[in-house]
């Protein structure tokens, strides 16, 4: 039986585990602070692997830096053993729902999904502080360890809930103004990009104060090559003078970047919907629509390159004749020439060419695909002689700009106002969230390179979460086109002040603004599209950070005076089996959106998640009979993992069984103590 770690994934070993695959000669060992022996990099022959591209100290380079940064780097890849507390009470449909609502700094919030999400969240989009002077910032201290931290700052309160205090405004008076915002934004990007899938992309809107510096912070974490573009959002066309000189600001920046932009294509969208929701920006389907038998479809260019560089020279195979017989639209190729002829057709020389130095443009279509797709081809008469048009049949997509014009920050104000919950100022509109989304979850590329059109079950993830409006448009987006996207919500819960109108509404902390908000919106969503939404998903799980669910004791039992810490309880007191369920879900690669299904064995409660594929009881008293009941059961049913706590068997004689009722009854389960 092995002891669950209960903790997250530490990336250090990730990272001594991937050099290890390239170079494994370097992987070594040494001893940690307890005389344990670890994993460890002989970095002086990992320089001799990478001889003549390395870098001494103090030579110079290219770089961006700033006092702190090794620590911010250091403290985005160390483990936490915090866990998230489950909240059925704040939830909506618990049991069901796929999406997460999550209360906590996200910084922690990140490292724990790291063990179940790692590398399959599509989509990420935030609006963290713009460091105006009056954000509230994340004041991560990378000088003390977490627990030290922890206890310093007053994080938690004696029930493990979670402070405020340390969440400090961050005023250009400080002396570390964009230090203390490159910091804090540094981790949790870097934490970003591990969860991100290998097609996946993150969208952060900034403004001026931070763009240059989030921009080299980004081409670092995520490479150059991964921007793929800075939009510029006209978010406020009047105009708004706040710093005193110069023109007036109209516009917020959204940058894009990729995990991989080879995974990436052209983001392609509906033109008659772009025209619909930013008609300063596009104009629509600008053609006749014709119907063939194939279906609806315009033509747009003739069928010969207009580049005179793809010509007779440089292209030989595409330049020929073409003979079409008006009748019965028949067609035949042929080599170029002046004086052949085909009885009955209409000869169709290659396009001219006017460069002075070659005498044809070539087609953009082989004579092989001229000939077997000669019905996606019109053939318009003009002056005894005919033009060939390719027909375009995926005509109302265009490529989407990096400008977005025509949804405003009072779009925000006006959806949550339509749900008459007062007192968050300037949220981002769901429209613009929806036009995000859709740029990213509802196209893919084919093994040809052709865009194709996919309703997906994405994750889209937003860890400053605000109020909610991405949970919205998820909701609001699947809705219309009935697509499974699901959402995670994380949002510090930020006291609202007690002048404000959130206050005087009841809602003390901006985590109680987002979840009303989904509330209202989920239901106003369903009953907007009646029976299209019946199997919508509105509903959210409550996950509240919280410190560990393990007393000390369980993480440093050598300091522990008692002879055996199999006979400690090592729980504390206030927490319950649903929250040591949640916190044994990571280790077993399982979402925290997992189906839970409970139910009462031999008197106790277990657990079976997502099937049998885990089966945990926590309760204390667990009988010989209780355990054949969950593995003495046909091989389909059999628990890949049980779970359970140190005290829980009923006895020694239960103990002294219970390796050989799994070895002869379900030897392939891992059986696992906390």
């Amino acid at each position: 039986m092995e002891k669950a770690t209960m903790h997250s994934l530490d990336m250090v070993n990730e990272n001594i585990k991937k050099i290890g695959c390239l170079f494994p000669e370097c992987i070594t060992e040494t001893v940690d602070e307890n005389g344990n022996v670890k994993a460890a990099i002989d970095f002086e022959k990992l320089q001799e692997n990478l001889s003549h591209a390395t870098i001494g100290e103090g030579e110079e380079r290219y770089q961006f830096t700033w006092p702190g940064k090794r620590e911010a780097i250091h403290n985005a890849n160390a483990p936490t053993n915090m866990t998230l507390r489950p909240c059925k009470a704040e939830s909506v449909d618990f049991d069901n729902t796929e999406n997460l609502y999550i209360e906590g700094d996200n910084l922690e919030v990140l490292k724990l999904l790291q063990e179940n999400y790692l590398g399959k969240v599509k989509m990420i989009y935030i609006d963290p502080p713009y460091n105006t002077g009056n954000d509230f910032v994340y004041n991560d201290d990378f000088k003390e360890d977490t627990e030290s931290f922890q206890s310093k700052s007053g994080m938690y309160d004696e029930d493990g809930n979670m402070l405020l205090q340390n969440f400090e405004k961050n005023t250009e008076s400080n002396g570390r103004f964009h230090t203390d915002w490159l910091n804090m934004m540094y981790p949790r990007l870097k934490i970003a990009r591990n969860l991100l899938s290998d097609d996946g992309v993150i969208f952060i809107s900034i403004d001026d104060n931070e763009q240059e510096n989030l921009k080299k912070i980004c081409d670092e974490i995520f490479g150059e090559q991964n921007f793929l573009n800075n939009f510029v959002w006209l978010n406020k066309p009047e105009g708004r003078q706040i710093s005193g000189v110069g023109a007036a600001g109209t516009h917020e920046y959204i940058l894009l970047y990729s995990k991989n932009n080879t995974k990436q294509t052209v983001y392609n969208l509906s033109a008659n919907w772009l025209q619909q929701i930013m008609p300063s920006s596009y104009n629509g389907i600008n053609a006749d629509i014709k119907t063939d038998a194939k279906g609806a479809y315009i033509i747009t260019h003739e069928l010969y390159n207009g580049n005179s560089k793809f010509n007779e020279e440089t292209r030989p195979t595409l330049v020929f004749d073409i003979y079409y017989r008006e009748t019965d639209g028949d067609i035949k190729i042929e080599a170029v020439s002046e004086t052949h002829i085909h009885s009955g057709y209409v000869k169709i020389p290659p396009h001219p060419c006017n460069d002075g130095v070659h005498k044809y443009h070539a087609y953009r279509w082989s004579k092989e695909k001229i000939l077997r797709e000669s019905n996606d081809l019109e053939f318009i008469k003009k002056d005894n002689s005919f033009k060939i048009y390719s027909k375009r049949r995926d005509f109302d997509y265009t490529a989407v700009k990096d400008i977005i014009t025509d949804i405003y920050t009072t779009n925000g104000n006006k959806n949550i106002r339509d749900l008459e919950i007062k007192g968050f100022d300037y949220p981002k509109s769901v429209e613009l969230l929806i036009f995000l989304m859709k740029m990213v979850t509802t196209f893919y590329q084919d093994e040809e390179g052709e865009s194709v059109k996919k309703v997906n079950n994405s994750i889209i993830l937003d860890f400053f979460s605000g109020s909610a409006t991405t949970a919205h448009a998820v909701m609001q987006l699947n809705a219309e086109d009935g697509g499974k996207r699901k959402f995670i919500c994380v949002q510090l819960p930020e006291a609202t002040a007690e002048d404000s109108e959130a206050y005087k509404a009841g809602y003390k902390n901006i985590c109680e603004i987002g979840k009303e908000r989904i509330r209202r919106a989920g239901n106003k969503i369903k009953e907007e599209f009646g029976e299209k939404a019946k199997d919508l998903d509105i509903g959210f799980r409550v996950l509240k950070l919280a410190d560990s669910n393990m007393k000390d004791v369980y993480y440093s039992p050598a300091e522990t005076d008692s002879a055996d810490i199999f006979d400690v309880n090592n729980v504390k007191e206030d927490r319950t089996p649903l929250d040591l369920l949640f916190q044994v879900m990571p280790e077993c690669n399982l979402p925290l959106s997992s189906k839970i299904e409970e139910r009462t064995i031999e008197g106790k409660t277990v657990y079976f998640v997502n099937g049998n594929y885990l089966v945990a009881c926590f309760d204390e008293g667990i009988t010989e009979k209780l355990i054949k009941a969950v593995i003495d059961v046909p091989d389909s049913e059999k628990p890949y993992y049980f779970y359970m706590r140190n005290l829980g068997l009923e006895s020694d004689k239960v103990l002294d069984n219970f390796e050989q009722l799994f070895v002869h009854y379900s030897p392939t389960t891992k059986r696992k103590v906390i």
